[in-house]
């Protein structure tokens, strides 16, 4: 009798946790769904606020009107040749960066040095001004630099991966010693192939911060046709722009409304992300884990 009463308890608190988990997730999914509603639902009821998480009068046309909209192809261009910079860059650093840090004061003395340097950068920031003024000076503004080279360190990343290098055993190096093996051929033929758990996952980390980010388009960028993806639809969120359209579109127009092109705008924003995740996915929390418990 008593196992039978501890086994339903049991049972009643496994389905209060999967109620809860199941909430958790339906208020995560939930603005995603009722964006994509309102994306595909006919204008007077995406304006008239009666879509939930069910389209209204299903139509593609605000994605017909993506089609021929210049401005957020172009955008999208940008982004995708930022991301395509900015990765490439900062996997470059963080990998050259992250193995040097990774060895001991005998091996690499002033290691300590740099090391305080790198945590020093997440703990103190100059300010806006500086940050803006040291970018202006290189000639850095109004072009797809201004937007990679600002952060082509990631100091967090740094961290994560030198810890996971300081994880792998240090018999292999004395293993490449032994045979002769230099500190370039240990770094790309025996610790970045151990290491791609922690490499996808700072990947991962790199490429949604340069797809995701706004802010530094809106600052540093002057020309429209270079702004990025989300600087753009950061800016268009509150009205259509209505310049540059041909007369096909102005008739588009008329049957549409804000909320569904901007519903348009933001859901194909998020595709890109949403399909590279579950390819890097089964290496994240793996590397996440193995990258930040040691010193």
């Amino acid at each position: 009798m008593p196992v039978s009463g501890l086994k339903k308890r049991f049972s009643v608190a496994d389905g209060a946790i999967a109620l809860v988990l199941l909430l958790i997730s339906f208020v995560c999914v939930a603005p995603i769904l009722h964006t994509i509603s309102v994306s595909f639902s006919a204008s007077e009821a995406a304006t008239g606020g009666r879509v939930g998480l069910w389209p209204i009068g299903v139509n593609l046309d605000a994605y017909r009107f993506l089609v021929d909209d210049q401005a957020f192809l172009k955008a999208f261009g940008v982004s995708v040749k930022r991301v395509l910079l900015g990765v490439t860059i900062n996997m470059a650093v963080t990998i050259l960066m992250a193995y040097p840090l990774s060895r001991y004061t005998n091996q690499f003395r002033t290691r300590n040095l740099y090391m305080w340097l790198v945590v020093f950068t997440m703990l103190f920031n100059a300010g806006l001004i500086p940050w803006y003024m040291t970018i202006k000076s290189f000639g850095l503004i109004d072009s797809i630099w201004a937007l990679v080279l600002p952060t082509a360190v990631p100091a967090f990343n740094v961290i994560l991966l030198m810890n996971f290098f300081r994880g792998i055993p240090k018999e292999l190096d004395e293993a490449g010693a032994v045979d002769g093996a230099g500190s370039w051929y240990m770094l790309f033929r025996v610790y970045v192939p151990l290491s791609m758990p922690a490499i996808a996952t700072v990947g991962l980390f790199a490429i949604v911060s340069h797809w995701n980010s706004f802010f530094d388009g809106l600052v540093l960028i002057n020309t429209a046709d270079k702004q990025p993806l989300q600087t753009y639809i950061n800016q268009a969120v509150v009205q259509i722009q209505l310049t540059n359209i041909t007369s096909d579109q102005v008739q588009n127009m008329a049957i549409l409304s804000n909320q569904t092109v901007n519903a348009a705008k933001i859901l194909l924003s998020m595709l890109p992300i949403l399909v590279i995740y579950p390819f890097l996915q089964r290496y994240f929390v793996h590397g996440i884990t193995l990258g930040s418990v040691k010193e």
